[in-house]
């Protein structure tokens, strides 16, 4: 056997053996991971389309690959990786996501199933690579509620969704085995990327099965079996519900979701996925998931499966919490006007999705669709902050303009490479030939980067404090 032997324990690869058709396949499994994996990107169609990122960034000459099962999704490889991917400019602007191509295809699966979908709900969402590709099929329409549980990345979570221009979220950090009881059938949609043992990412992470055992294997497939439970009693009957991991066991995948069907016969039934794009028929199982191991598209290891909830099942207890009252309040329509003219005058527009509210001198945007779920669960944040009151007006957010700025030419002022890098390291900008607004959009290849102030010749740099960069930018 080949040193493979060092990253996997002996239970885990008779797991494999028992899983794989044949000692070829067996062998090859061993082999892809020994190799490093590819890189992939999605294009963030809120903020540019496919056509349009392709020809900006031709100039590159990077090897873009497309990923057979999501149309906005590439492979990616550069000559030069001596900048970060991270760092060029068309990321620092949302054009596009790093997102590994496996787990494009859980969202693939959950619009295939149901192009038309007003609330849906990504269960353990942070990073943020599935909540923005499901914005982006929303067209920032609608609700996403997004939650995460661990508190540390919903701070990530939040600056993901803000550089992509997502509008139309709703974060809340829990045990997502809360939902079923706070919220019952309240979703179109619902995708469960659940907390898993890993497996499938070894590839990118060699220390990913240091701690694997067939007894953590278990427990974990346990809070699997209770998120899958309470997913299922908030999807509304006739919904979709996606389950995924990034992991390969049976245990934690195949025997997850035959738990749920046993427990509710008659109210959920599997949809195939053999025919979700072509070539997947080879991940198939015989159930219809898709069993997706590393050596058959040269990704990360994944599992997906979708089911179609067909009937109503009995709700769970009623939690006993007290969520406290919204401290937020719907503003005159007066105000509501006043401020949708300052808005403008700066180029924030939006359209009737979004509803204005009040928090004490701040001004927020939340998506209307959010209202039936108000008052049954405690939000981290909602929608956009788009300002906040003082004396002299209004103080416009950064994440609102990078989410509604709809510039006109005289609106803008475009930056040059040098000058963009210098906005990114939230430093002020004096440029040649001084701008002729007081308040203006700056932009960096057609996209907004922030709104600014003219103070003598020079433009205030607004870029928000925790997201400046330093190192090697875009150039």
């Amino acid at each position: 056997m080949s040193d493979s032997s060092l990253f996997f324990p002996a239970d885990f690869l008779a797991l494999m053996r028992q899983a794989l058709p044949d000692d070829a396949s067996f062998e090859a499994f061993l082999a892809i991971n020994q190799q490093p994996l590819r890189r992939s990107l999605r294009v963030n169609t809120l903020k540019i389309s496919v056509a349009d990122f392709l020809a900006q960034t031709a100039q590159y000459g990077w090897q873009l690959t497309p990923v057979p099962w999501c149309d906005e999704g590439f492979w990616i490889s550069r000559e030069d990786e001596s900048l970060p991917l991270g760092s060029v400019a068309e990321h620092l602007s949302g054009l596009f996501y790093i997102q590994e191509a496996s787990s494009m295809l859980p969202v693939t699966a959950l619009f295939d199933a149901q192009s038309e979908v007003t609330a849906v709900m990504d269960m353990a969402a942070a990073p943020g690579s599935k909540t923005t590709q499901i914005a982006a099929r929303m067209n920032n329409q609608g609700i996403i509620l997004a939650n995460e549980f661990s508190a540390s990345r919903v701070k990530v979570l939040h600056a993901n969704i803000s550089r992509c221009g997502v509008s139309n979220s709703a974060l809340t950090h829990f045990d997502a085995r809360v939902f079923g009881p706070a919220l019952p059938e309240q979703f179109d949609a619902i995708l469960l990327d659940a907390p898993c043992s890993g497996e499938g990412v070894i590839r990118k992470d060699a220390d990913a099965m240091k701690n694997w055992t067939l007894e953590t294997t278990a427990a974990i497939a346990a809070t699997q079996r209770d998120l899958i439970d309470s997913a299922f009693h908030a999807l509304k009957p006739g919904g979709t519900l996606v389950y995924s991991t990034c992991t390969l066991n049976q245990i934690e995948n195949q025997q997850v979701i035959d738990w749920l069907l046993q427990r509710y016969p008659g109210a959920a039934e599997v949809e195939p996925l053999d025919r979700l794009f072509d070539g997947a028929a080879q991940a198939a199982t015989p159930e219809g998931y898709l069993h997706v191991f590393p050596q058959l598209f040269d990704s990360e290891g994944f599992f997906v499966a979708r089911l179609r909830k067909t009937a109503s099942v009995e709700p769970l207890p009623v939690p006993t919490y007290k969520v406290g009252k919204l401290p937020f309040s719907h503003l005159s329509r007066k105000l509501e006007s006043e401020i949708r003219q300052a808005a403008a005058a700066v180029s924030l527009t939006w359209d009737d999705s979004l509803e204005l509210w009040q928090r004490d001198k701040e001004i927020w945007l939340f998506p209307a669709a959010v209202t039936p779920l108000l008052g049954k669960v405690r939000f981290s944040r909602i929608g956009l902050k788009l300002a906040e009151t003082f004396a002299k007006g209004y103080r416009w957010q950064h994440e609102a303009v990078i989410a509604l700025a709809r510039p006109t030419p005289e609106q803008i002022f475009e930056l040059s490479a040098v000058e963009a890098e210098e906005w990114y390291r939230g430093r002020d900008i004096y440029p040649e030939t001084a701008p002729t607004r007081d308040e203006m959009i700056v932009t960096w290849q057609h996209q907004p980067l922030g709104l600014a102030k003219k103070v003598g010749s020079r433009i205030k740099n607004s870029y928000p404090r925790e997201l400046v960069r330093d190192g090697r930018l875009f150039r």
